[in-house]
């Protein structure tokens, strides 16, 4: 895991986005691509996703909406 892993941000304590309500993805970072994009691992398979909000390494565990990954995680709850 990455060194800027922490605590979950307050406002997606509860996996939720507070302005649309949709819940948030943990998903596992399998490869960094560039340009600020990641493949992460889904129960559908492979997707992309960005990740030029957080600090993420592969094998990490973010937080995903809308496919922007918006927190890495410690674990998944």
């Amino acid at each position: 895991m990455s060194a800027s892993a922490g605590p979950v941000p307050e406002c997606h304590g509860d996996d939720r986005c507070i302005t649309c309500s949709d819940a948030a993805v943990a998903v596992r970072v399998r490869e960094l691509t560039g340009d600020g994009l990641a493949v992460v691992d889904t129960e559908a398979g492979p997707e992309e996703i960005s990740v030029a909000l957080v600090e993420a390494v592969p094998g990490d565990i973010v937080l995903v909406h809308a496919k922007e990954a918006i927190a890495v995680v410690d674990e998944v709850r």
